[in-house]
């Protein structure tokens, strides 16, 4: 099974712009054969729009019967991260669309970085899974992957893959060169990690976007500049490397 990752610019509120790149990169991922295309966080309106509570929408709203009619176009699935507006809370969540445009998972950001986050978006309260191909996923946004707790509890749950959409700036490289591939073969999962490109405002994303086997292979890796990403993901991983932690483990009493 092939899957894709856009490392795209900020759309900075423009959602013209947002969309067509998105459209570009799900009809290039199904050209290569992809299944799901994974896209960066708060992709609409873009992570540092200084008016992020006032652009969100409610989860199934504009944003995602654009989004779905796109998928639907191209025969293509989608990741996407996006502010959600539920009554008087704004969540940063994702929601994930399969290649038929029909909502098959959506997530709300569990770990709030910083004070600027906080301020904005309530944080999530649980988990999600779903199946693509016989593939049990789950997601988690930016600063979820750099906990172990939540990447152990997917596991426990038979998540295969964790698909991950995320904004994460200089100097923060470390997170995809050495936090996902530590969680993805301590963990035994596959991890699909989506970021930006290029200047946000007073913010530059270092890029980086990856996606690790769970033998810590590098399947695809990005530089610092917008890029489409394709891996397979069905490859035999190296038996002699496959960790044993989920059976080990031994809580402290």
């Amino acid at each position: 099974m092939k899957l894709a990752l856009w490392q795209g610019q900020s759309p900075a509120g423009d959602d013209t712009f947002a969309l067509s790149q998105i459209n570009s990169a799900l009809t290039a991922s199904a050209a290569l054969g992809a299944v799901t295309l994974v896209a960066p966080e708060v992709f609409l309106p873009g992570y540092n729009h200084a008016t992020i509570a006032a652009l969100a929408q409610p989860r199934g709203g504009p944003w995602h019967q654009q989004l779905s009619a796109l998928c639907r176009a191209a025969g293509c699935g989608l990741v996407l991260g996006y502010a959600e507006r539920a009554g008087d809370l704004v969540y940063n969540a994702a929601v994930a669309f399969d290649a038929t445009g029909t909502e098959v998972a959506h997530y709300r950001k569990l770990q709030l970085f910083g004070p600027r986050e906080k301020a904005i978006y309530a944080p999530g309260d649980s988990l999600c899974t779903f199946d693509l191909q016989g593939v049990k996923c789950g997601l988690l946004i930016c600063y979820d992957i750099e906990f172990a707790h939540l990447v152990r509890a997917y596991a426990e749950q038979g998540a295969q893959l964790i698909l991950v959409p995320t904004a994460n700036p200089v100097p923060n490289l470390h997170v995809s060169r050495l936090v996902v591939p530590a969680h993805a073969i301590n963990h035994g999962v596959t991890i699909v990690y989506a970021n930006y490109a290029g200047q946000d405002g007073d913010i530059t994303y270092c890029g980086g976007s990856t996606i690790v086997a769970p033998d810590a292979e590098v399947l695809a890796y990005a530089g610092p500049t917008p890029a489409l990403l394709v891996a397979d993901i069905s490859r035999a991983p190296d038996r002699a490397l496959l960790q044993t932690q989920l059976a080990d483990y031994r809580p402290l009493r």
